[in-house]
C-alpha cells in the first residue's frame, strides 16, 4: 500500500472515530447535544470527597430527600432509615426520633413535606466539630419558601451529631 493511501485511510478512520465519539458522549453523560440553556445550567458538575464532613452532609441530604420524595418506591422508606443510621450518630438518631414523636414531622427536614431543592454550605469548625448550613427550598418561583438547618458533624467519625432548625 502506498504511503499516501495509508495516510488517507488513517485520516478517514480517525475522523469517523471522532464523529462517533462526539455523537455518543452526550448520551453517556445523560444529555443530548440539543440542550437548552436552562437544562445546561441544571446539569451542573457535582463532586465530593468522603473525607470532608460538608460533602457527607450534602450526600446525606441529597440521598435522604431523594428517598422521602419517592415514597411510592417500596424501598424508599427502608433506604431513608438506613441513611439515618449510617450518617447520624446514635445520640442524634434518638433525638430525631423524639422530635418526630412529639411534633409528628420529619426530624431531618423539620417539616411534614419534602423540599424541591437543597444546598449545603460549610460555616466553620472547632473543638473537633464542623458546622454546615443546609438551606431547603419548598416550591418554585416567587412563592417558594426557604428554611435552614444548622448541622454539626464530628470531624473524627464524620457522623452528624446535631441538627437544629435556624429561625
Amino acid at each position: 500500500m502506498h504511503s499516501r493511501t495509508r495516510t488517507t485511510l488513517f485520516a478517514a478512520t480517525g475522523i469517523a472515530a471522532a464523529l462517533s465519539l462526539a455523537a455518543i458522549t452526550p448520551a453517556l453523560a445523560g444529555t443530548t447535544s440539543h440542550t437548552s440553556a436552562k437544562s445546561a445550567t441544571a446539569a451542573a458538575s457535582v463532586q465530593g470527597d468522603p473525607r470532608a464532613v460538608t460533602t457527607r452532609v450534602s450526600d446525606f441530604y441529597g440521598s435522604y430527600i431523594d428517598s422521602v420524595w419517592d415514597l411510592e418506591d417500596p424501598t424508599a422508606a427502608a433506604n431513608a432509615k438506613a441513611l439515618r443510621k449510617f450518617y447520624l450518630s446514635a445520640a442524634e438518631q434518638k433525638k430525631v426520633a423524639a422530635f418526630e414523636a412529639k411534633e409528628h414531622a420529619d426530624g431531618i427536614l423539620f417539616a411534614q413535606n419534602v423540599p424541591v431543592k437543597w444546598k449545603v454550605e460549610y460555616t466553620g469548625s472547632g473543638a473537633g466539630h464542623a458546622t454546615s448550613l443546609v438551606t431547603l427550598t419548598w416550591g418554585d418561583g416567587s412563592t417558594a419558601e426557604v428554611s435552614k438547618i444548622k448541622v454539626q458533624s464530628d470531624l473524627q467519625t464524620r457522623k452528624i451529631t446535631d441538627l437544629a432548625p435556624v429561625n
